[in-house]
């Protein structure tokens, strides 16, 4: 983190969380965030359900819900983006405050809530986006749809020729009641619903399916059934967690989904288990609790073939993505690793 990046984190963590990342996204706009340049190699280059990327560090859901920042996040090192969630409707979200930094355990929390302008104006800006790495949209569901499982085709069918990939989300926490989706027989049904509304898109677009990380083996068993059956690309794991266990910040009781840095050994625990289960023939992205390339590569020999940051960025600043790319790049040679794939799922047996 350069001088400019930490006074910069250093004003920003001294107001309200929510306020503090719309002016992280305005700085962005306006190039006051200098990008780094794309950060690649022959070790980091790697391919994922289809996805040529030039490093395997992407950017999660969330940080850039309506895809306004598109051109320079793509100059900040990262090797793909995941912007969104978009719901049919724009939709405000939960009441304010939402959002806490947990200083003391590297953590947030957020109840946001799906909130986004709608699937109209970010399809527009994801289809005037310019070139570079790949980005793919997450897809919601309004809180007060009547039919939640068909608005992830709506969004899709209206934005899907302007992306790259898209992720099915049914394990945000701050939508009362989403989480069922993930149960066997409404997964099954959710999904068929929105890989035929790929197949009216008429292009190989790679669907994955993001889950929680507070799911039993058994219900993990559940989801890796259904992902074989209806045969979707790949697996993100973890969303945020309902657990509170172990933290010392003062906002650790606000209800929401708690990320960072407490969530890395739960959410590479389920990634782990998810890559037995699927005997690593089903592409896994790694995400909850990333700040540095250890971690990185801790994510990506326990399974996953990419992996996403968003929080720690929180407390470390945009120049993340490339600093972590680069020391993973660093971490694979020297274990002698040729290239990213190799590595994937050679630590697998470290979690039980």
């Amino acid at each position: 983190m350069n001088i400019t990046e930490r006074l910069g984190l250093t004003l920003l963590h001294g107001l309200d969380p929510e306020t503090a990342h719309g002016l992280a996204l305005k700085a962005l706009q306006m190039g006051l965030v200098p990008g780094c340049g794309p950060v690649t190699g022959a070790r980091l280059a790697t391919t994922v359900a289809g996805l040529a990327l030039r490093n395997p560090v992407g950017l999660a859901a969330g940080f850039d819900k309506n895809a306004v920042a598109l051109g320079p996040l793509m100059r900040a090192g990262f090797g793909f983006l995941e912007v969104g969630a978009a719901t049919p409707r724009p939709q405000e979200g939960n009441p304010k405050p939402r959002l806490w930094r947990l200083a003391e355990d590297r953590a947030v929390i957020n109840r946001f809530g799906f909130n986004n302008e709608g699937m109209e104006p970010i399809a527009a800006r994801l289809a005037a986006r310019p070139a570079g790495v790949p980005v793919g949209l997450n897809l919601g569901a309004n809180k007060d749809s009547a039919d939640r499982a068909a608005d992830f085709a709506t969004v899709l069918k209206r934005a899907g020729a302007h992306i790259d990939f898209a992720t099915v989300n049914v394990s945000s926490p701050n939508t009362e009641k989403l989480r069922d989706l993930q149960g066997k027989e409404a997964l099954a049904a959710l999904l068929r619903g929105v890989l035929a509304a790929r197949a009216e898109l008429g292009r190989p677009l790679p669907v994955f399916l993001k889950i929680a990380p507070d799911l039993s083996p058994a219900e993990l068993e559940d989801v890796a059934e259904v992902a074989r059956a209806v045969g979707i690309d790949g697996i993100v794991a973890t969303n945020t967690t309902l657990s509170r266990e172990g933290l010392k910040s003062a906002s650790s009781s606000q209800a929401g989904g708690l990320s960072g840095a407490p969530l890395f050994e739960k959410s590479t625990r389920v990634l782990a288990h998810l890559s037995k289960l699927t005997e690593g023939k089903l592409p896994l992205i790694g995400v909850g609790g990333i700040s540095s390339a250890e971690e990185a590569y801790e994510k990506i020999r326990a399974g996953a073939s990419a992996v996403q940051l968003y929080s720690a960025m929180v407390y470390k600043g945009i120049g993340l993505a490339a600093e972590v790319a680069r020391g993973l790049d660093a971490l694979l040679a020297r274990d002698g690793f040729a290239s990213v794939a190799e590595a994937v799922g050679t630590g697998r047996s470290r979690w039980p």
